[in-house]
């Protein structure tokens, strides 16, 4: 074993901490939301797990999961990604549904297409388009999922690689409260 020193640095006081952090609004109360793990989405080029996120009073429609996946078939064949796998949170978030589409690649890098929609609305989903370089990816709910993800895909990494190990990543699920 090899003598490691880690430092920890603690902060004591920050002379501004007083206007720092002021994004929650008075009145805000966190909620636990469900993930439960659906029915993949296996499609010729590509292999996405599938996550649904909601309150735990809530549901999501098999009407609105549906157009989700055929939303998302088409639009891995519009943005030409292939030979990938990854994951896809359904998210309800509030009045509107958020479908976030992830894959691997490039060895360790989550790479994200973020889509909106709102359900009462005939419209369909909508890309994320932002104006400024820093922008919002995930929520507190959101990187339940993806942290589990994360520690599948290392285990995956940390394999052989092969179809086994494949298997085993996508047979890795996250389900409960966040």
């Amino acid at each position: 074993m090899s003598d490691q020193r880690v430092d920890v640095y603690l902060v004591e006081q920050i002379p501004h901490l007083n206007r720092l952090g002021n994004v929650v609004p008075e009145g805000y109360h966190y909620s636990q939301k469900l993930v439960t793990p659906g029915e993949d989405l296996s499609l010729p080029k590509v292999y996405l797990k599938w996550y649904e996120i909601r309150p735990p009073e809530g549901e999501i429609s098999q009407a609105q999961v549906a157009e989700s996946r055929a939303f998302l078939e088409a639009e891995v064949e519009r943005l030409e990604i292939e030979g990938e796998l990854g994951f896809v949170l359904l998210h309800q978030a509030g009045p509107v549904l958020l479908l976030l589409l992830n894959t691997w690649r490039n060895t360790n890098e989550i790479w994200l297409s973020a889509y909106f929609k709102d359900p009462t609305q005939a419209e369909g989903y909508q890309p994320f388009l932002f104006e400024k370089s820093h922008w919002a990816t995930y929520c507190v709910w959101e990187l339940g999922p993806i942290w589990h993800e994360r520690n599948a895909w290392v285990r995956f990494l940390s394999s052989k690689r092969d179809e086994q190990a494949k298997l085993a990543y996508v047979n890795d699920r996250f389900s409960g409260m966040v």
